[in-house]
């Protein structure tokens, strides 16, 4: 036998078998199909392989993106604005229907922001990033609020210091009275929720009030509590009890500059009003 002949034997005996549909046995010559090193083989892209097409609500979102970007928020409109920034917590999905159906359920995107982490808990279809994207949003928006406040002395930027009040109380759902603390420049130091439920129930001690005041170094106060009914009147409680705050600060030449309600229909100024 020549060499050239032992070499071709030799290379079918090191061949591997492989099986094929109709159950031939073939050889394959190694040396001649080795891939190459650093090269991978190129095979055919099959159905599973193939680059999937994006989810319809993909291009959705992002033209409302662009919207935001180029008009702010006033180029959407409010559920629109709930589904961008339940989109940014919910990063698949379509949470339209969501955004639509909180905004139902609690009346208004605001009362959504303003909701309690308890309630918005029994939403359908929301979970724990869109619970916490809601509240970071109204604790962003109390937060610009509060620094918009404390920009100017309070007297002097009034419409800043009703939105703050606004935003900080206006969709509670349960009464609440703050007492802002100002300092001798009429700058707000402290914003202190003081007491929790309705004002002519919920007992309010003037000299708790003072000695707050006395801790913070604060020379003056404006009351200010919410009416979850969206009747802003002061009521004879209301009354009563601001009268007393007033007289419990005189000695202490705590000056009361005013008692403000706030509902989600308005506000009402006890000054205003002239009731103090």
């Amino acid at each position: 036998m020549s060499d050239t002949e032992n070499r071709k034997a030799a290379s079918r005996a090191d061949a591997k078998p492989a099986q094929i549909d109709d159950g031939t046995r073939v050889f394959f010559d190694q040396t001649r199909d080795a891939i190459p090193a650093g090269q991978s083989p190129e095979l055919p892209i099959s159905e599973t392989t193939e680059k999937k097409p994006k989810p319809h609500y993909h291009g959705h979102r992002q033209r409302l993106r662009e919207r935001f970007i180029k008009g702010g928020s006033n180029a959407l409109a409010d559920y629109e604005l709930l589904e961008l920034m339940l989109c940014m917590a919910m990063p698949r999905g379509d949470v339209k229907p969501l955004a639509k159906s909180l905004i139902a359920q609690f009346g208004s995107f605001a009362n959504v922001l303003a909701a309690r982490p308890e309630d918005l808990q029994k939403a359908k279809g929301l979970g724990e990033a869109g619970i916490a994207a809601i509240k970071i949003a109204e604790a962003s928006a109390q937060f610009l609020a509060r620094e918009r406040a404390m920009e100017l002395p309070v007297i002097a930027s009034w419409e800043q210091l009703i939105d703050y009040c606004r935003v900080r109380l206006g969709h509670r759902k349960t009464e609440e009275l703050h007492l802002l603390f100002l300092d001798r420049k009429n700058r707000l130091i402290a914003d202190e929720c003081h007491q929790t439920g309705t004002v002519d129930h919920t007992p309010v001690y003037p000299r708790e009030v003072i000695k707050r005041a006395l801790e913070l170094h604060a020379s003056a106060i404006i009351l200010v509590h919410n009416h979850p009914s969206g009747d802003a009147t002061p009521s004879r409680g209301d009354i009563d009890m601001t009268r007393k705050i007033i007289d419990a600060a005189k000695p202490m030449e705590i000056t009361i500059h005013d008692h403000i309600i706030i509902s989600q229909a308005g506000y009402n100024s006890f000054k205003t009003l002239g009731l103090m």
